[in-house]
């Protein structure tokens, strides 16, 4: 082996360049199962962010079902999932261009067909009712432009209807998780109302269903404004389970068979999460594996495991992976399948046999054969925050084989925070986090009071108090890793998306730790939150922030928009032109404000983008645009060219 060279931090050559990210990164989505056969999605920046949904048959040959320029996608609740399903080898799915549901015959020759006439509606969360013929899910009404979108749940005709499906269920705000019985003769959902979102308080509802398909009197099972119910599911006998915070964390439960009400399936309760928050409808943790045998997936300090559950005796087997993220957890006789990652391990679509504790890689988010020696492996932190509480994190260090830093020098630092912001963090290999640190920087991500996977006492730290608990918990990781020597006081950042920009935006304004900070469509207004978003999170901010608005001004004193006159660091602002979730002139107003004070400051829309970035050359621009911002700022020379953005405000490069 070489000597490492000797370059100061983050002035490192990386292997791990943008064009590698997007050129051999294939995000992977919702999984099905169809007997032997599995079914994903995945999304191809090469192909303009198009998610196109793939057949691996029992022989293990694969096919796509969705030639191009099929896009199976769904905007409702404008985030998505859920977005098909796939029964006795016919699959029908969402198209994201028209919102009509389509439908592909096996291998029958042609494109798909539609089976719904063209109207401003929008399905996901799909279910076969194979007795009845016919799919039932979430429908999204948008006809009428004067009322907020209608959200009922619908049987659709699987062989085609013009009318757009009948309506089984409405009166909530909305609906999630429409599941059959095995015999076919009940129908349980999860529905919510404003202002809860589904972490705060659902309701878990059956139904019978009549011989004219329509749907009985209903029976409350569970739920309610202060419980969170999520993934409702039927045992092989027709008894139905679902995960609950009732006990503080989402734990695993069943609707007693004799009448005997709700009863835990664990043993004894856990401190440790078997559900997530519902922003993608369509999750799914959890599923039976056989008559008394429940596969899951469960979350205990931020990382997740797989394991199986004994319905009889409530015992829960850990089984040995290298995962530390998995989600779309499906079930087969014996078998799991569920998008899985690791630190080391790319996301992947991995097939677990149960009873051997083995696994199998089906289809990996990417080929790129990485050195160990390039990658940084998460640490996870607890760190000392206000109030006397303790919040958690993930460190990754600064890790490049081929190089070192002069001695003395400590690195930069990258403060980084999930979105939502009722979200968590994951650790499982992250080639955009490793794009950073294999260039010489450190990057914590934060799992701030707010997060999921530390119990529900920890998620409500948010209440009331975003833009404070999520900002003073990234300023006191900040802190800590500096108090300790580990990075340079003098060059710490903070970068975000969305919930998390705002965090970034919020920092920046009203806190003095930060040097530097990138948004990627952030909010920097919260008052136009309440009145430029979409139905799914228009009353969230009265849990985060207050009723609104009856509490304006906390509004005003929580949006960084207002109090530029505060900032004293550089930032860089990232933005999809077409984004409905955070508008961009919420990034233009920023800019502007942050220009007019004369300080450094960079504004890069993307054109055709959304909330997230899909398209390659967007991640690129993203990326390279973050870096190069780091290093006129911070000073340090770049050991390849990358296309210069305009930073206003900074004297051009010599």
């Amino acid at each position: 082996m070489n000597d490492p060279r000797t370059a100061p931090y983050g002035a490192w050559r990386s292997p791990i360049t943008a064009d590698l990210i997007v050129a051999d990164t294939v995000p992977l989505g919702q999984i099905a199962v169809d007997g032997d056969t599995i079914c994903w999605s995945e999304t191809r920046a090469s192909e303009e962010g198009r998610s196109a949904i793939v057949r691996r048959g029992p022989d293990g040959a694969t096919a796509e079902l969705t030639p191009a320029p099929f896009n199976a996608r769904t905007r409702v609740h404008e985030y998505g999932g859920g977005a098909f399903v796939v029964a006795g080898g016919t699959l029908w799915f969402s198209n994201f261009d028209d919102g009509r549901l389509y439908r592909r015959d096996g291998d029958a020759d042609g494109p798909p067909r539609p089976i719904a006439a063209e109207a401003l509606l929008r399905y996901a969360d799909l279910t076969m009712d194979a007795p009845r013929v016919r799919l039932i899910g979430v429908r999204e009404d948008h006809s009428n432009p004067d009322r907020e979108a209608v959200n009922t749940l619908v049987a659709v005709a699987a062989d085609g209807d013009p009318a757009g499906g009948v309506v089984l269920v409405a009166g909530a705000d909305f609906y999630a998780a429409p599941r059959l019985s095995p015999d076919g003769g009940r129908l349980a959902w999860v529905s919510w109302s404003h202002p809860n979102m589904p972490w705060d308080g659902t309701e878990l509802w059956v139904a019978p269903i009549g011989d004219d398909g329509a749907l009985g009197a209903a029976a409350l099972v569970a739920g309610g404004a202060n419980e969170s119910v999520f993934q409702p599911e039927w045992s092989p006998d027709g008894v139905l389970h679902f995960v609950s915070d009732r006990s503080g964390w989402w734990n695993l439960y069943r609707d007693r068979a004799d009448g005997g009400g709700v009863e835990p399936l664990l043993a004894a309760p856990m401190a440790a999460e078997f559900g997530q928050p519902l922003w993608l409808l369509g999750i799914t943790t959890y599923g039976f594996a056989g008559p008394t045998t429940i596969a899951c997936a469960v979350t205990e300090g931020g990382q997740w495991r797989l394991a199986t559950l004994d319905t009889i005796t409530g015992v829960l087997t850990p089984i040995a992976t290298p995962f530390t993220e998995i989600d779309s957890l499906k079930t087969g006789p014996g078998w799991a399948v569920a998008r899985a990652g690791g630190p080391r391990h790319p996301a992947a679509i991995v097939r677990f046999d149960l009873a051997a504790g083995t696994w199998q890689e089906i289809r990996s988010s990417s080929d790129v054969a990485l050195d160990p020696g390039t990658l940084s492996v998460p640490r996870p932190i607890a760190f000392s925050t206000e109030n006397g509480l303790t919040a958690h994190a993930f460190y990754y260090p600064p890790t490049n084989r081929d190089y070192a830093a002069p001695a003395g020098e400590r690195p930069p630092l990258l403060v980084q925070s999930h979105g939502g912001p009722t979200s968590g963090t994951s650790t499982e290999l992250d080639l955009e986090v490793q794009f950073w640190t294999s260039r010489g920087f450190g990057v914590l991500d934060v799992n701030y009071g707010g997060s999921t996977g530390y119990g529900r006492a920890y998620r409500q730290r948010l209440d009331g108090q975003w833009g404070v608990v999520d900002v003073d918990d990234c300023v006191n990781g900040a802190r800590f890793l500096a108090d300790r020597g580990e990075v340079d006081p003098a060059r710490l950042a903070i970068r975000g998306w969305s919930a998390s920009g705002y965090t970034t935006l919020a920092a920046l304004t009203f806190r003095d730790v930060f040097q530097a900070g990138a948004s990627h469509f952030g909010i920097s207004d919260l008052e136009t939150m309440t009145r430029d978003t979409h139905k799914f999170e228009s009353r969230y901010l009265d849990r985060l922030i207050g009723p609104y608005p009856a509490m304006a001004d906390l509004y005003r004193e929580r949006s960084p928009i207002h109090f530029t006159d505060r900032l004293s660091a550089p930032m860089i602002l990232f933005q999809g032109l077409e984004d409905k979730v955070v508008p961009p002139d919420q990034a233009e107003a920023m800019y502007e404000a942050v220009r007019a004070k004369g300080l450094p400051v960079a504004y890069v829309p993307f054109a055709g983008e959304q909330h997230g970035f899909r398209r390659a050359e967007s991640i690129i621009g993203a990326l390279e645009g973050e870096l190069y911002f780091y290093a006129r700022v911070f000073g340090f020379d770049l050991p390849d060219p990358i296309a210069p953005i305009d930073i206003a405000n900074l004297p051009a490069a010599g």
